[in-house]
């Protein structure tokens, strides 16, 4: 089964110009410009995470110009943020679906949000190596060549799933080819899209 020999190192500054050297291909929505259904997800969002702020990052100006699949979007992302799978592996897997798309805005953001739940600087290095660099827990390991073996196989191998399934309950097990896919979905989209660095994202770079 291929897993990550399919992510040789590759070449950061072209995959980035390929992406982020282009126009973006749909224009983030200015506030006034924001439609009734669009004014209530923001609010919506704002109050399940907390946010006092009604400033809207711009990459949110985009998936407002289709509101029901922002919403669908966010609603899957706030499961998966208060999940079954633990925060740290979580973003394990967020990571390696990230590096492995080639991905700028999802990579950038996900290795800041990875380090608020103890993910190290040399396990963000070591995921561009993927599930082969030494130094990974054996479980570690599992739930990395899963998620490649997802991306490549689309589906886990049984000594992937053996090694997960003991320690991991059935709702984790349940749970963790859903999160791949949802975050796949997000990186092809974002890629697609074109999607601009958030000032404080240094994209694939990012250690």
């Amino acid at each position: 089964m291929a897993t990550s020999a399919d992510t040789r190192p590759y070449d950061i500054e072209a995959r980035e110009a390929d992406i982020l050297g282009k126009p973006q291909r749909v224009e983030s929505l200015r506030e006034e410009e924001f439609s009734p259904e669009a004014r209530a997800l923001v609010r919506d969002i704002h109050g399940t995470l907390g946010v006092e702020s009604t400033s809207v990052p711009d990459v949110f100006g985009v998936m407002l110009r289709h509101p029901r699949l922002f919403k669908c979007q966010m609603d899957a992302g706030i499961v998966f943020f208060q999940g079954e799978i633990s925060p740290r592996e979580r973003e394990l897997a967020v990571l390696r679906v990230a590096w492995w798309c080639k991905a700028p805005y999802e990579w950038g953001e996900h290795v800041d949000i990875s380090k608020r739940y103890g993910v190290t600087d040399e396990e963000v290095e070591r995921m561009t190596q993927g599930s082969d660099a030494p130094g990974w827990s054996e479980h570690d390991r599992a739930i990395i060549r899963g998620v490649e073996e997802l991306l490549g196989e689309q589906m886990i191998s049984d000594a992937t799933w053996d090694v997960l399934a003991r320690t991991w309950t059935e709702a984790q097990l349940v749970e963790f080819p859903a999160l791949v896919g949802a975050y796949f979905a997000t990186a092809l989209q974002q890629n697609s899209l074109r999607v601009r660095l958030a000032p404080d994202n240094p994209g694939l770079s990012y250690r």
